[in-house]
């Protein structure tokens, strides 16, 4: 019989892409981690790793092995589902994580919600990046999470997520309160192609976003400051040094002399509940992602 917790080691290599990745995140050594995946190996006769370059890769009988191991996670999922459905209540421990905007908009508020329609549900709110909040989700360390879509991101019919629309959030275009084009409702972005732009770092899960929209428009915008935070962003615009593309559930500091101007050509970046598979029909879960189907109606009207 398959010893599971062997199993759950070459996920996370599959996951991480090497067995030195997968054992930190294991709280293993590579030494550990690398036994576990041989000894699976013998049990079931085949090879499941093999050389490639300096490392090593999944065998095509690992990557047949790894569609059952999903499978066999999403079940278990809901075999806990199935134990505990006299408790249709929402109980218990909920974590949830999200990217800093999704935090602050989404979750915080789907929380504050939560906590005074279900008192014995208890939430536990983490912070984190896209890529980070997959591996939460994989390592059984968080329940749900909101995230944005990048070209990074498992692709959709990855079997070990359950990854659903929440909302799109269009991007504005940010200008100093004494810019030309401040007092225009809607404008094409092919009229702020000779502006100085500021545009998210190069790590920024939205610069794609901005490149593109700006592409689209017929222009590659003259980038001269970088910035991570929005708020960061929308100061370098109210002092004059650029616009900018922020998305609209980006809250900026009301005091900022700043203009929002909103985009023909509709601009915008998806945002996601993810899952793991199975995941998704959990009481507490159920309840989480109904507040923030709510939010998320009247967020970035």
């Amino acid at each position: 019989m398959i010893d599971l917790r062997r199993l759950h080691v070459l996920r996370a290599v599959e996951h991480y892409g090497t067995v030195t990745a997968a054992a930190r995140a294991l709280h293993l050594t590579t030494s550990a981690a690398s036994q576990q995946v041989r000894q699976l190996a013998r049990e079931l006769g085949v090879d499941l790793l093999e050389p490639k370059g300096r490392g090593v890769r999944l065998t095509v009988a690992a990557q047949s092995l790894l569609t059952h191991a999903d499978a066999i996670q999403a079940r278990w999922e809901r075999a806990e589902l199935d134990l505990r459905a006299d408790h249709a209540d929402p109980a218990g421990l909920l974590r949830v994580s999200g990217f800093p905007t999704a935090v602050s908009v989404l979750l915080a508020p789907a929380a504050a919600r939560l906590r005074e329609r279900h008192p014995r549900l208890v939430l536990r709110i983490q912070e984190s990046e896209v890529p980070e909040s997959f591996d939460l989700l994989f390592e059984g360390e968080t329940d749900l999470a909101v995230v944005e879509t990048t070209p990074r991101n498992p692709p959709p019919g990855d079997a070990r997520f359950d990854q659903q629309p929440l909302l799109d959030d269009p991007f504005d275009l940010v200008v100093p309160d004494t810019h030309r084009l401040a007092g225009l409702r809607r404008i094409g972005l092919a009229e702020a192609a000779r502006e100085d732009w500021i545009a998210p770092v190069e790590s920024s899960p939205c610069r794609p976003h901005v490149l593109s929209a700006c592409g689209a428009a017929g222009f590659t915008p003259d980038v001269v400051h970088h910035a991570r935070d929005w708020n960061a962003t929308a100061h370098l615009v109210a002092l004059g040094l650029g616009v900018a593309l922020v998305p609209r559930l980006a809250h900026l500091a009301p005091h900022l002399p700043v203009t929002r101007v909103r985009c023909t050509g509709d601009p915008h970046r998806k945002i996601l509940t993810c899952t793991r598979a199975g995941g998704r029909e959990r009481p507490a879960v159920a309840a989480a992602l109904e507040q923030l189907r709510e939010l998320a109606a009247t967020a970035v009207a």
